[in-house]
């Protein structure tokens, strides 16, 4: 959580800090694309080494994953939530919103970069136009974990605290607006 993500597009780069995410736990993971080995050509970027990316279609929006273990441990995290520090008129028209509904949620965001197929698809971040700054970044006051959103029930996995997102931060899709930081956005160095 609040590390830079940074994105060069052909209309302009655009970077944000990442603020929600969710696990998914591979062959184990009743939830996961790779549950029980489960391997296609849909999915072999799961099978990918640390920092291969993975994106696939739901509901026609794209959907942005990193990979978090060595090769064929088909792991990683869905990027659910971003906050904009540079190139936020680039998304706004990309997306045509505005506000926190701009990057609060999977497809949103991807929508928001330009983001709208899967050309980074097998991709490794830092090597092409998708880059993760894992330099000092910003710390949050607390990092909430609680189930994951939008999962189909299927076993014990559905309501594993596997999301984990910034408290407070607007940014954070179906956050309650009482529960929303408006001065610091969850910060600590804000």
């Amino acid at each position: 959580m609040g590390k830079k993500m940074i994105y060069q597009s052909q209309k302009g780069e655009m970077a944000a800090l990442i603020v929600e995410t969710e696990a998914y736990l591979g062959q184990k993971d009743s939830t996961a694309h790779a549950y029980r080995g489960h391997r296609s050509p849909a999915n072999e970027a799961l099978y990918g080494p640390p920092g291969m990316i993975y994106i696939f279609s739901l509901r026609g929006r794209m959907m942005l994953n990193f990979i978090t273990q060595q090769r064929e441990v088909p792991q990683g995290i869905l990027i659910r939530g971003i906050e904009p520090i540079i190139g936020k008129e680039i998304m706004k028209k990309n997306r045509l919103k505005h506000g926190f509904e701009l990057t609060n949620g999977p497809g949103k965001l991807t929508e928001a970069l330009g983001i709208v197929d899967r050309t980074l698809n097998l991709t490794l971040l830092n090597q092409g136009s998708l880059k993760l700054d894992l330099g000092k970044g910003y710390r949050p006051q607390k990092i909430i974990s609680a189930p994951r959103v939008g999962v189909s029930r299927r076993g014990s996995w559905t309501d594993k605290p596997l999301r984990f997102f910034v408290a407070g931060n607007p940014y954070v899709s179906q956050l309650p607006k009482q529960q929303m930081d408006l001065i610091n956005h969850g910060w600590q160095n804000f």
